[in-house]
């Protein structure tokens, strides 16, 4: 066996080591997790994801499908399919707050911490959209209150996402589900 193709066996399993490593620090600490934690969970060096990602950004692109991707499109699609836009509406607001209470990834992705990551900004552009959908629909069926915007539903996830990372103490679970309760109620015209 040559050097060279004893280094390309061990250039790929270092980039299976680092991919796998990235996916388990990224969904439990975030996104914004030093690389230095990456490379100890893979057993590499820092430079070694230098080498074979180019960096953070090219190591969020390599893996953001399964660390966060999947999972926020398929709270879009799923609340998509919740016939009635008040159901719709309630579906993915208590979705949504529990993918962002549940993997912090979620919470760099809505404050679009890394917007040179284009599928990172195309995930952000995705939700975008579906907040449009969901603003049009609900103030054309009488759901939403006078005066809810996109920009209203955007700063729903990014101020849930700062207050999440960044708050000096985390809610517990029922707090969280209650406020959500808050939020509906807020949105929402009273059920008739």
């Amino acid at each position: 066996m040559s050097a060279s193709s004893t280094l390309r066996a061990d250039a790929r399993r270092n980039v299976g080591l680092i991919r796998a490593a990235a996916v388990g620090v990224f969904r439990e600490r975030g996104l914004s997790v030093p690389l230095e934690d990456v490379a100890a969970a893979a057993r590499v060096s820092k430079a070694t994801i230098f080498n074979r990602f180019g960096g953070r950004v090219g190591l969020i692109d390599a893996v953001i499908d399964e660390v966060v991707a999947v999972e926020l499109l398929s709270v879009i699609d799923e609340a998509r399919s919740v016939a009635g836009i008040r159901e719709r509406i309630t579906a993915y607001v208590r979705a949504i707050r529990d993918l962002q209470y549940s993997l912090p990834a979620v919470n760099d992705v809505l404050l679009q911490e890394f917007p040179d990551s284009e599928p990172l900004m195309a995930l952000c552009r995705a939700g975008r959209a579906f907040h449009g959908e969901l603003v049009v629909e609900g103030h054309t069926g009488g759901i939403l209150a006078d005066g809810v915007t996109i920009d209203d539903f955007q700063a729903l996830a990014t101020d849930n996402a700062v207050a999440l990372k960044h708050g000096r103490a985390r809610p517990s679970r029922e707090d969280y589900d209650r406020r959500t309760g808050f939020i509906l109620g807020g949105i929402c015209t009273p059920p008739v």
